[in-house]
């Protein structure tokens, strides 16, 4: 007897999300653009953008789509958070949505998030990826934009009475226009 034929469809990849990452309020702007799978948690995505913005991973976070709040729930701290593990990017997004992702509740870091486009994989091309970026991530704790700003004032003013204590608090490396897309990348590189 001769068995049926069974036929094998091949998987098809996932397609990749280009996102356009922008830190509100930040005048001038601060941003991203990433290129994302769209099978992609929104556990990883957090820590992708934790990665392209060059925040450290200190704070609680939430992402924001169509009215839905996802992120780590804490027993201690009931609310609507629905869990972030097993929601995947192309389920609350499509190309042209827009949907917020905020980190550290107290200093308030509010991105907007843009799909940009939703493309077919390039053979060969590691995701996630970041293609370009302007301006370096605001340090931790600096009080939200406000706080920022502020802080960018202070460092500006050799005269400012806080000058030399924001400097010492800094380091003389920052540079608010700078940014390293090789090295974004490189660690993007390194998450699995």
């Amino acid at each position: 007897m001769k068995k049926p034929s069974v036929q094998v469809t091949p998987l098809k990849a996932a397609q990749i999300y280009q996102l356009k990452v922008t830190l509100k309020w930040s005048k001038p702007p601060i941003w991203r653009r990433l290129q994302v799978r769209g099978d992609t948690k929104l556990g990883k995505l957090h820590q992708i953008l934790q990665i392209a913005m060059g925040w450290w991973d200190q704070h609680l976070h939430a992402f924001d789509a169509g009215g839905v709040a996802y992120g780590e729930p804490d027993p201690d701290f009931p609310s609507n958070l629905r869990s972030e593990r097993n929601v995947r990017l192309d389920k609350i997004a499509r190309e042209g949505d827009t949907f917020r992702y905020e980190y550290d509740f107290g200093d308030s870091w509010v991105h907007e998030i843009k799909v940009e486009k939703v493309l077919e994989p390039e053979p060969g091309v590691h995701y996630p990826r970041c293609l370009a970026g302007k301006r370096a991530c605001p340090p931790e704790d600096c009080g939200g934009v406000p706080g920022y700003e502020r802080m960018l004032e202070i460092v500006g003013n050799p005269k400012d009475e806080e000058h030399a204590e924001m400097v010492e608090w800094l380091g003389e490396e920052f540079d608010p226009e700078a940014f390293d897309l090789e090295a974004v990348n490189e660690e993007l590189e390194m998450l699995r």
